[in-house]
């Protein structure tokens, strides 16, 4: 499949045209000198979003019976490259944790958990109880670019100023990180965080091998973890039955892999070649989208998972960022659109792994 006319694009629920950096929850110029308190606004557990026509996205992942009801599914084409699409009436599942506020005036349960998602555009935290419950509304300030470890550290030191206190840390971060280290950070190895960029070298070499978890200890003065972001949010929604594969689409692509709920070795599947000579990041990440427009987007989406599918066999497949509200009526309902809030949400779980 390819999508060679460019210049004609569907702009239906694409957000106008934003700054380098933006995305489309970015506050404005005067948002953006201080944290922004937000409410979510989060429906039921198991609510779904609007039926409509699966699209081309239809019948990427075979019903696993063991997580949730089985229906029949269009197989892939036995020749050719694509999934076999299929109308269906059902809308696709969408998972949202529970993410009430903890009860006002009540302690919250102990220990309290400050979480924080740190994304190419935004960085996002709140503070959980130990049932998993938000202590207090999620806070937002954009991504400082370009993006030094100090920068980040201080940005995120001002980004948490207004939340109660807490007891340890879990920090969500687009790239690979061992034991707190961190080993590759795409988008702040370049001057604005756009995927394909050119890389700056000395914000290579501020990164690689820097000890993110040790220098947040040192800042917040508590015990802090750190893990790649698509890992966080897979361990709040992961239903932890068979091999299930989450994807994440924001300012790029986030991958992660769990097999019968445990998190496998990160890999960075989205900077592995995909078409033009360009990866998954920069093909689906929020600068092609913006200029191709969502109808163009989601088919090369389309073309990206039937790869991933084909690498990996997964049971299930969950898709989550920013991004992942413009596949509503366009996935088959085997595949789960997961809710942002969790890659706030799964730091609760990030202390609940084995990370001797």
């Amino acid at each position: 499949m390819t999508d060679n006319d460019e210049t004609e694009k569907d702009t239906a629920g694409v957000p106008p045209p934003a700054p380098v950096g933006a995305s489309e929850d970015t506050p404005g110029p005067a948002e953006a000198q201080a944290p922004v308190l937000e409410q979510e606004e989060v429906a039921a557990p198991g609510e779904a979003t609007p039926a409509g026509d699966p699209g081309p996205l239809a019948a990427l992942t075979p019903p696993l019976a063991e997580v949730a009801p089985a229906r029949p599914a269009a197989a892939h084409k036995a020749a050719g490259r694509h999934s076999a699409p299929r109308k269906s009436a059902a809308a696709p599942a969408t998972k949202r944790a529970a993410s009430s506020l903890a009860p006002a005036g009540v302690a919250p349960l102990k220990p309290t958990t400050l979480a924080i998602d740190v994304g190419g555009t935004g960085l996002k935290a709140s503070v959980l109880d130990a049932e998993g419950k938000l202590v207090a509304n999620r806070v937002r300030v954009v991504t400082p670019y370009p993006c030094t470890p100090k920068a980040l550290i201080d940005a995120l030191a001002g980004l948490i100023a207004p939340l109660p206190a807490f007891d340890r840390v879990s920090v969500g971060f687009p790239g690979v990180v061992r034991k707190g280290i961190v080993w590759t950070a795409p988008h702040f190895f370049t001057k604005t965080g756009v995927p394909g960029e050119a890389p700056v070298a000395k914000l290579v070499a501020a990164w690689n091998g820097f000890d993110l978890a040790g220098a947040l200890a040192n800042r917040f003065g508590h015990a802090v973890r750190v893990a790649n972001d698509a890992d966080l949010q897979g361990l709040d929604v992961v239903s932890g039955s068979g091999l299930e594969f989450v994807v994440t689409l924001g300012t790029g692509v986030g991958t992660a892999l769990f097999l019968d709920g445990k998190l496998a070795p990160h890999l960075e599947l989205a900077h592995h070649p995909f078409r033009r000579g360009q990866t998954y990041d920069e093909q689906l990440g929020d600068t092609p989208l913006r200029r191709i427009g969502a109808k163009k987007w989601r088919k090369r989406l389309d073309e990206a998972l039937f790869n991933f599918h084909g690498l990996l066999n997964y049971d299930r497949l969950y898709i989550g960022g920013g991004n992942a509200r413009l596949l509503a009526g366009h996935v088959d309902p085997s595949v789960t659109i997961v809710d942002n809030l969790a890659g706030i949400l799964g730091g609760i779980k990030l202390w609940e792994l084995d990370e001797s």
